[in-house]
């Protein structure tokens, strides 16, 4: 019989040990700041969470319920409609079973190892030794993994997870380092003589981490991505083209903006003359709004927004 506790970890990190642990609806509540009358509909309206019952018809929670109350709040925060969460959480859930059947058949089940030696020395505040664990995983992965697969889920789960002393101050040291180390890989590309896209956040959309590692995801050899300030007005990037005279313009955005995001996107791409295309979790979201439009939806992996940005380019596809 699973263990039923009244007190949990602020971190919420599901360990292996602990992962049959069950809550009741008011330790849920306190944990995530969602009310129980809000967590009942979300179960019985949406059929996004599944608690199990006791025999008295008392409601109780999982580690994993927990994590999916917490899941579906960030895609609220960025605005999506509670109504449209199910679809989203449904196909997040199909491409982490994807990711974990490839990470099995490459044997890289060690990303929680790393992720672990990361966070040890991001719990103690020593510089020196995130900076050797960091060059050891870019040592041992790709930039791709390293950061898509290995660094930024943990600093994800330390964004969303604020509730202990201190973590909030995690976060904030990891997050520092990552953008210096981010920035680094981006002048070191930036001085190629290569064509160049330009990348733009929409204001409010994003966190400058989350823009500077598209950046680098998206980068090849042979195409550099400058990355414009954060805050950059999106009336006046008809200016900065003109003057940059780039390959592309990429706008990045997490939130959805509902149906005036395609109309804006629209209006812009008729001022520019180079492709216009919207990446990060908005471009999933308003793909179908925009098909058919002269903007391109890039998508939120990293790998995919690379390969579509070259297809578009060289034509061999189209939007």
């Amino acid at each position: 019989m699973p263990v039923i506790t009244a007190s949990l970890d602020s971190t919420l990190h599901l360990d292996a040990t602990d992962s049959d642990e069950l809550f009741p609806i008011r330790e849920v509540s306190r944990l995530t700041g969602i009310n129980p009358v809000t967590l009942r509909a979300w179960e019985r309206r949406y059929g996004l969470i599944q608690p199990t019952r006791t025999e008295s018809g008392h409601r109780l929670y999982s580690k994993a319920d927990i994590e999916t109350v917490n899941r579906i709040l960030d895609w609220i925060e960025r605005g999506v409609a509670v109504s449209k969460v199910g679809k989203l959480l449904a196909r997040d859930d199909q491409q982490a079973q994807a990711v974990r059947a490839e990470r099995d058949l490459a044997g890289e089940g060690e990303w929680p190892q790393w992720q672990a030696r990361v966070m040890q020395a991001v719990s103690a505040f020593d510089d020196r030794q995130l900076e050797h664990v960091y060059g050891q995983v870019f040592a041992t992965y790709p930039l791709s993994v390293a950061f898509q697969d290995i660094l930024m889920p943990l600093w994800q789960d330390l964004l969303r997870h604020q509730g202990r002393f201190g973590q909030a101050s995690e976060w904030l040291f990891f997050d520092a380092f990552l953008r210096v180390q981010a920035l680094q890989r981006l002048q070191v590309a930036c001085a190629s003589s290569a064509p160049r896209v330009l990348l733009a956040a929409l204001p409010g959309e994003c966190r400058k981490l989350e823009l500077l590692v598209a950046a680098l995801l998206i980068s090849r050899d042979d195409l550099v991505v400058k990355v414009l300030a954060m805050g950059q007005p999106v009336d006046e990037l008809m200016l900065v083209c003109e003057k940059n005279r780039p390959q592309a313009l990429i706008v990045y955005s997490n939130h959805s903006h509902g149906h005036d995001l395609p109309n804006r996107l629209n209006r812009l791409a008729m001022t520019l003359e180079c492709p216009l295309f919207l990446a990060g979790a908005a471009s999933d979201l308003a793909e179908k709004d925009l098909a058919g439009s002269s903007v391109g939806c890039l998508g939120n992996d990293g790998r995919l927004m690379q390969r579509r940005l070259q297809q578009f380019l060289s034509g061999r596809l189209d939007t």
